[in-house]
């Protein structure tokens, strides 16, 4: 059975009122959480043990969890009540949960999409990459760079102009990261970064001596349900 990771901890602060006294876990689209819209998407493709982080209102997600029948899918609790630890943070402190020499799925909880993740999982197995990220070419202020071979070799900030540069492989492919990955269990063993970080900057990291691949779904629904607005635009399509 393979595993799967919701990062759930998040303060949501995009999402107020709502998340002043509640986990944006827990928000509605068309009267179902987000986070069981997203237990039933990894389960439909057999990622059916997975693990959530919780530090915003942890009770609350507990409670929801343990209340509700999953129909066969195991869930475990990665506590992060101390501290919010952010994307790679949260990774790193859940690494006693997944099991050594597989791959697992890292998804945040206010992503909705269609993308078919058997192709991104089939993808990963393929080429046996560190990670592969799913990726699409929308618009967006902050993209990866990537070479023909869809090799991770940078970031960029548009509004800023900022660049990391971790591969010369001109010209590099602008894509932005849809926050649903595949990832092989002994990047534990390579992960240099302590305490609260992001997974961007442990992909930056890595991909100077390691593969990170992205996989390209340009054309799929991919929705960011982070604020209310887009809520509401996600209502007309997840049903």
């Amino acid at each position: 059975m393979m595993q799967g990771m919701i990062l759930a901890a998040g303060l949501g602060t995009r999402l107020k009122p709502f998340t002043e006294h509640h986990p944006k876990a827990l928000a509605l689209v068309n009267g179902e959480t987000l986070l069981s819209r997203n237990i039933r998407y990894l389960a439909q493709y057999g990622v059916k043990d997975i693990i959530i982080n919780v530090h915003h209102f942890a009770d609350q997600i507990e409670k929801y969890v343990q209340d509700h029948q999953w129909d066969g899918v195991q869930i475990s609790i990665s506590d992060e009540r101390h501290e919010v630890l952010e994307t790679g943070g949260g990774l790193l402190h859940a690494a006693s949960f997944f099991k050594p020499q597989q791959s697992f799925v890292l998804m945040n909880v206010d992503i909705l999409s269609n993308l078919h993740l058997d192709r991104l999982i089939q993808f990963h197995q393929q080429y046996k990459p560190l990670a592969s990220l799913a990726i699409t070419n929308r618009n967006s202020s902050r993209c990866f760079l990537w070479n023909a071979n869809n090799q991770l070799c940078g970031w960029k900030n548009k509004n800023t102009s900022e660049e990391i540069i971790v591969r010369s492989d001109n010209p590099y492919i602008e894509r932005a990261f849809s926050g649903i990955h595949v990832i092989d269990s002994s990047i534990f063993s390579h992960i240099r970064q302590k305490g609260k970080f992001s997974i961007v900057d442990t992909y930056l990291d890595l991909a100077k001596n390691h593969s990170i691949l992205g996989f390209d779904h340009s054309g799929d629904i991919l929705m960011d349900t982070g604020t209310m607005e887009h809520i509401q635009a996600a209502e007309k399509i997840f049903l």
